[in-house]
């Protein structure tokens, strides 16, 4: 398959799930499985903190859990909120992850937009700009392998990673600050939003730093998705999940986050409508990867049952890839 194949997990769980989060866990792994032997593309991992349903908060966690499981698949955490971390810590987890999956783990560090967050992890929210920028900097010169002053110690991390570090990570966000940074530290940029804007700030500041191996690595209008052989009816069964994950997003709302997810669905009808969540037949699955060349994959949004979530991957592999 030359299409993009994502599959996301966030591990989000309504309170109406039939699921326990260890059958969730255990269930989430077992689909990677099954996507690295269905020869998808990319399984992705996202991060938030003090969360009321289980918002995964540990990615690199179950990164490497799903590194040692495969053998094909790229891995991915998005985003890998960086500030909020010790920087020596994430050098030292993606060297790892670097060597155990092969090259295939990427992370894509971002600002993040939710204060609690800052607070409950004890970092200035106010200073978050500077602060990513620093830790930024600490791991381009760990994954060097060379000896280097931090908090008044020389250090140096092993082991080091194969890769170089634009292939280790790249930076996201929606503004022009963060793609900036992206090109100021020579690193790939992925916005949550695909605004050409972004990819001309971008390009704009790659000249200025002289930085000739960059690129911009846009969402495609994502829809997060589940393959049906009646949407109609798993619309009005399901939907409800679909609607939990929409306005638990809605309820972190923040006046600069731009994100092609953001929904402001207040109900089935509209949230249907929106087209950021989808059931889809497997014939409208063809013509979605055939418009965009990608389609996101998310079994379990907002705590979906877990029979239903792997009755949706059997019908893209058994249907929508044999179509392709």
């Amino acid at each position: 398959m030359s299409a993009q194949t994502v599959l996301q997990f966030d591990m989000r769980r309504s309170p109406e799930c039939p699921d326990s989060q260890e059958a969730r866990y255990q269930g989430c792994l077992e689909m990677v499985k099954w996507a690295d032997e269905a020869g998808l593309s990319v399984v992705g991992f996202s991060e938030h903190h003090n969360t009321e349903d289980g918002f995964l908060s540990s990615p690199m966690m179950l990164a490497m859990a799903a590194a040692q499981a495969t053998s094909n698949i790229r891995l991915s955490v998005s985003a890998l909120l960086l500030p909020l971390h010790d920087p020596i810590r994430v050098a030292e987890d993606v060297a790892v992850l670097d060597l155990l999956s092969q090259g295939r783990f990427m992370a894509v560090a971002g600002l993040g937009y939710r204060e609690s967050e800052y607070r409950t992890l004890g970092v200035d929210w106010a200073r978050r700009g500077s602060i990513m920028d620093e830790k930024i900097g600490v791991l381009l010169q760990a994954w060097k392998g060379e000896y280097f002053s931090h908090n008044g110690m020389q250090t140096k991390l092993n082991p080091v990673p194969k890769r170089q570090a634009r292939a280790l990570l790249c930076i996201g966000g929606n503004s022009v600050a963060a793609a900036r940074r992206a090109a100021r530290f020579g690193l790939f940029f992925a916005p949550a939003i695909d605004d050409p804007a972004l990819e001309s700030a971008y390009n704009a500041a790659c000249d200025t730093h002289g930085f000739q191996q960059g690129g911009v690595i846009f969402p495609r209008e994502p829809s997060l998705t589940l393959v049906s052989d009646d949407p109609d009816r798993d619309w009005a069964h399901y939907g409800k999940y679909l609607l939990y994950d929409a306005q638990a997003y809605g309820r972190w709302r923040h006046p600069t986050r731009r994100a092609y997810a953001e929904s402001s669905a207040i109900d089935l009808s509209t949230l249907r409508e929106e087209g950021k969540y989808c059931f889809l037949s497997p014939s409208q699955a063809v013509e979605r990867v055939r418009q965009k060349g990608s389609i996101n994959l998310s079994p379990l949004c907002g705590g979906m049952p877990l029979d239903v979530a792997w009755k949706s991957l059997e019908l893209y592999s058994s249907k929508v890839m044999q179509a392709l």
